[in-house]
């Protein structure tokens, strides 16, 4: 028996927590597609005056959704040895916040930490070669691929958090301007590249303690990219010179 699972694990490992195979790279985009599909579903929502058939499937999609989440959290815990390696890792931990609580029936909403879950994808993305006349640029995003790669999906995800962040905390005293999760995405991108247009802008204390979160970062965002290319510019054109 334990030879058995042994050898199931053997045959599933590189499929479930690999991506140098086809199965495997094919099970990640499968995962990622899932996790897009439920974000969307969950912003579509907080839409207003939208029918009861549409909630409806929404809460299928969800279910359907949590169960599949829940059978690759089993499956990747079984696969990785020992289990509490993967249980108590930042995935691990992230996969269960994920799924808890709609077993647990809890008020907070934690479906949103699911975006967390697509920097899974960083590592499956392929680049393409560039031209011999950018070549300089060519090597110097091949120093900094990892970097950028990370760091833009690290922006969407901060862009979709402020966005369902601000949300919560204005959609109550403004529901106008703030009538859904989609509508404050333009609110997110405006503050976080700080160009703040001031169309809309936080009434709540709440609000307005997060939006000065949101400005931090976002200054970040605007420089982090600069010194990350400028940084690869300079080694690229060392290694010009060298050839």
């Amino acid at each position: 028996m334990r030879k058995a699972a042994r050898a199931a694990r053997a045959r599933l490992e590189p499929i479930v927590l690999g991506s140098k195979t086809l199965t495997g790279r094919l099970f990640d985009y499968a995962v990622q597609a899932l996790i897009v599909v439920s974000l969307i579903c969950f912003s579509i929502e907080t839409l207003p005056n939208i029918s009861t058939k549409t909630k409806e499937w929404l809460r299928l999609i969800e279910i359907f959704s949590v169960a599949l989440f829940t059978f690759e959290y089993i499956l990747r815990a079984w696969v990785t040895q020992p289990t509490r390696k993967y249980i108590f890792s930042f995935f691990g931990i992230i996969d269960f916040l994920a799924i808890a609580p709609f077993y647990l029936t809890m008020g907070l909403d934690l479906r949103v930490i699911r975006a967390f879950r697509l920097l899974r994808l960083v590592r499956v993305l392929k680049l393409a070669r560039y031209s011999q006349a950018a070549k300089r640029f060519h090597y110097a995003f091949l120093i900094a691929k990892e970097e950028l790669i990370l760091f833009s999906s690290l922006t969407l995800i901060l862009i979709y958090l402020a966005g369902v962040g601000i949300y919560y905390f204005e959609n109550p005293v403004q529901p106008e301007a703030f009538q859904s999760i989609f509508h404050s995405l333009w609110w997110a991108v405006a503050t976080l590249t700080t160009v703040g247009y001031g169309d809309i802008y936080p009434l709540t204390a709440g609000g307005k303690i997060f939006t000065f979160f949101v400005l931090t970062i976002g200054l970040g965002i605007v420089a982090i990219p600069a010194g990350i290319i400028a940084s690869a510019l300079g080694k690229a054109r060392e290694m010009e010179s060298k050839d």
